[in-house]
């Protein structure tokens, strides 16, 4: 199973003035700076805590019908399961029965649950499931400890403009914020 990015987050978790303000940047020079450090650092944030910050839309496509009935997902947390879909030979999508399928979206991974086995004339075809994940769609939804986080690497890029060669580590407070929400290896 592979993740594809269909729709990245709307918002980032921190916004450009909330960010200006923990620099005490007052002038509007560096704006499109400070927006790319911020967007950066949210994604460092996700790729150590292993888990989407902000809502954003994936598509996972796996090469058959599950052999299991719970098929633990790659995206934390799970908002919704958008749609499941087959894909015949063609390329031609066909929406599996709701009644098929059960999200199970509280435990951690989150998975997919199928209740019924495929029809038998689809079970070698590839599967689609369109999830949303993240913690919620609004930069409020985001655990202040993450955002907080995102400030703090932001902050070390932006003081620290090409000082550190080679120093590609997150600052130890960064990473104490964010420890608490990092998903375990499987």
């Amino acid at each position: 199973m592979f993740p594809i990015l269909v729709e990245g987050p709307a918002v980032e978790p921190v916004s450009l003035a909330e960010m200006k303000a923990y620099l005490r940047v007052t002038d509007d020079a560096e704006d499109d700076l400070v927006a790319g450090l911020v967007k950066a650092a949210r994604m460092m944030v996700e790729a150590a805590s292993r888990r989407l910050v902000i809502s954003q839309e994936w598509k996972l496509m796996l090469p058959a019908w599950p052999h299991s009935q719970r098929l633990p997902l790659p995206l934390s947390p799970l908002i919704a399961i958008e749609a499941v879909e087959m894909v015949d030979a063609f390329g031609t999508a066909r929406p599996v029965d709701s009644g098929a399928i059960a999200a199970d979206l509280q435990c951690d991974p989150p998975a997919l649950r199928f209740l019924a086995p495929p029809p038998p004339d689809l079970c070698a075809h590839e599967l689609a499931i369109t999830v949303r994940a993240g913690f919620g769609a609004a930069p409020a939804d985001v655990p202040a400890p993450l955002c907080l986080a995102v400030k703090i690497i932001v902050a070390r890029w932006f003081e620290n403009r090409g000082d550190i060669a080679g120093d590609q580590t997150l600052p130890p407070e960064a990473l104490a914020l964010i420890g608490p929400f990092q998903r375990p290896r499987l």
